[in-house]
């Protein structure tokens, strides 16, 4: 990486803004071969396990969320968790990415052992709690961030998903999600973790209210704090899905966000997005298609547009799903579709260690 030649804010504006999507795509292409010349197209076998959806932030763009009182509401027994993790290492499993609701009955020693209780019947890599979980979790047993990790750390926490980032914009976020941590505390939760040695990956949902200045800024933040840390394993930009989410219907809202789409992305701007992300992120070294909000084909594409991995099997997934997607695909349709791009399809383990090739 040669940070003299690397792209500045107003070149990826201009590159975002209007250049044309198979250029821009050949160049992403061009980044993604030189940094993976063996053509792997990668994905790992996991599952996504909510263990509530009960939460307190009830963001707009988010149909997962429930209260309390609401009839299909609920917080997963440890049966039922042990149960899913279970049948994910019978499919040859080797992670769980493990979130929920910020719920308000829920302080720290509630995670403590939930994570001992998974760690002393399994061998699995535990993904678990974005940066807002961290963040409700730290504040309501009156801790640092720091002091938080450390604790769920030795408690069998091993890294950390990106999930809460949306866009790292606070003009963004007071409308997405006014009740949500700020940027600064998701970078904060990223550059602590990655401090005490832990690896995370970020994310970026774009296509709701953002405008692609927006888009920028969030690249140049997870840039910025993988300069410093290194602890970033991939980047995963995302479509907004809008089916069931307040946002959609909030008439204060399409006022607040004059001049934005509230309509999910298409698959020319996801792509367009997808391709710039590969070229801003000179630092990062995977980029991942989102078949779970694309569908196959499109992820299929974009392994010619940046990406070189397919992400999970996903053998569960419920968050988009509330949001009226409901994309499934078997460990045998991504083998396919990484070979049908042209790729040698390869399964790995949350750090990128190649565990078999197909």
């Amino acid at each position: 990486m040669n940070k003299d030649k690397r792209i500045t804010k107003k070149e990826g504006l201009e590159l975002l803004k209007n250049s044309g999507l198979l250029e821009l795509g050949q160049r992403a292409d061009k980044i993604r071969a030189k940094l993976h010349p063996e053509k792997t197209g990668t994905f790992i076998v996991d599952r996504n396990i909510n263990y509530t959806n009960i939460c307190i932030n009830k963001c707009t763009f988010c149909a997962f969320w429930r209260d309390k009182e609401d009839k299909d509401s609920y917080i997963l027994s440890e049966d039922e968790l042990f149960k899913k993790i279970e049948e994910t290492i019978k499919l040859g499993g080797t992670q769980i990415l493990i979130q929920g609701g910020l719920h308000p009955d829920f302080n720290i020693e509630y995670y403590i052992s939930l994570l001992k209780s998974i760690k002393s019947r399994f061998d699995i890599n535990v993904h678990g709690f974005s940066p807002p979980e961290i963040c409700y979790i730290a504040d309501k047993s009156d801790l640092t961030i720091n002091e938080a990790l450390r604790i769920l750390k030795g408690a069998g926490l091993d890294s950390i998903p990106g999930g809460g980032a949306e866009i790292l914009s606070d003009r963004v976020r007071e409308i997405l999600s006014p009740r949500k941590i700020k940027s600064s505390s998701w970078l904060k939760v990223m550059e602590e973790a990655h401090r005490l040695g832990m690896r995370t990956t970020a994310t970026m949902m774009f296509g709701s209210v953002e405008k692609p200045e927006d888009i920028i800024e969030h690249l140049d933040a997870i840039r910025t704090l993988q300069d410093r840390t290194g602890g970033f394993t991939a980047f995963i930009p995302w479509t907004f899905q809008p089916k069931n989410t307040e946002l959609v219907k909030s008439e204060k809202l399409k006022v607040k966000s004059e001049n934005s789409s509230l309509f999910a992305a298409t698959a020319v701007e996801y792509l367009r997005v997808l391709a710039l992300s590969r070229i801003y992120l000179d630092n990062i070294r995977n980029i991942q298609a989102s078949w779970v909000t694309q569908g196959l084909k499109i992820a299929e594409v974009a392994l010619r547009f940046g990406a070189n991995d397919f992400g999970s099997t996903m053998i569960e997934e419920n968050v988009v799903a509330s949001a009226g997607v409901s994309y499934r695909v078997s460990k045998e349709d991504i083998i396919r579709a990484i070979k049908n791009a042209g790729f040698t399809p390869a399964q790995r383990d949350t750090y990128y260690n190649i565990i078999k090739r197909f």
